[in-house]
């Protein structure tokens, strides 16, 4: 095939893809500058892009991508309030503490600045302390001293700033949702009820020997804690019972398994916050 057999092929033997090559050029070419009008801001200079394509009111422009911005974060917070709603009905706090933090919290002893300042460097520590070394608080003291309180501000405290899960139980709701896999219509076992109580990151049990139960119940609260001995997964221990009836209550094995790995206990001994409310 000679050279114009080539470029004939390519072109055309009309000349026709030279011309499409032209048409293109000047299609791409852009136009001069333009007076526009927008309905709503008056006159704009409007550039042309390419072919028939213009910008649009700069002001326009402007608006709809501050709005597109506000839609977005305004999502994005509607997305953080949905997740740390899911978050807290997984964690079991009760609605009554779920506003409590450590800042709130009302100190006006030793003691209770002292207990304060615990349950604030446990939170800050968690995630290089507590959560590596398993270690555990318990609380003991009398209603309304504020043992709830700190430990329902530990556990927001850990899940708003580092991502922790917790879980807030009675020792008593513990044992009814173990029990519960006893029947036959249970969808799960009793190894996956227990398991439910060990994954938290920070489990927190109010109420402890509160009621005394059998030796099975004491057995699978012992189990329980035993196996987040194993992980080392923190718990929280709240009880209305003098430190002698609760060492007494928890028996020799949880607290030598509490003590290795530095347990604090922490006797809340001065006057209810309620009967001071008037």
């Amino acid at each position: 095939m000679t050279t114009s057999e080539k470029t004939s092929r390519h072109t055309g033997d009309d000349g026709s893809s030279g011309v499409e090559a032209r048409h293109l050029a000047s299609v791409l070419r852009q136009k001069p500058a333009k007076q526009a009008n927008c309905a709503a801001h008056g006159s704009y200079t409007s550039r042309n892009i390419m072919a028939d394509i213009w910008t649009k009111c700069p002001v326009c422009a402007n608006e709809a991508a501050s709005k597109a911005k506000v839609d977005g974060e305004r999502a994005e917070k509607q997305a953080r309030v949905s997740r740390w709603a899911e978050r807290l009905g997984h964690a079991c706090i009760p609605s009554r503490f779920q506003d409590r933090t450590l800042d709130n919290f009302h100190a006006e002893t030793v003691e209770q600045h002292s207990a304060l300042r615990l349950a604030t460097g446990y939170a800050e520590e968690f995630s290089g302390g507590a959560m590596l070394s398993g270690r555990s608080l318990v609380f003991v003291g009398g209603p309304g001293t504020g043992k709830t309180h700190l430990a329902c501000a530990i556990a927001l405290r850990i899940m708003g700033r580092a991502g922790h899960s917790a879980l807030f139980m009675t020792v008593y709701d513990a044992m009814r949702h173990i029990k519960s896999t006893w029947g036959g219509n249970s969808k799960l076992s009793e190894l996956q009820a227990v398991a439910n109580l060990v994954e938290p990151d920070l489990l927190i049990l109010d109420e402890v020997g509160q009621q005394y139960g059998s030796e099975a119940e004491r057995q699978i609260l012992f189990d329980v804690l035993n196996k987040r001995y194993e992980a080392r997964r923190p718990c929280i221990l709240l009880s209305n019972l003098d430190m002698k009836d609760v060492v007494a209550f928890l028996g020799e094995r949880v607290i030598d398994r509490l003590a290795e790995d530095g347990a604090a206990f922490v006797a809340f001994k001065w006057e209810s916050h309620r009967r001071g409310k008037k």
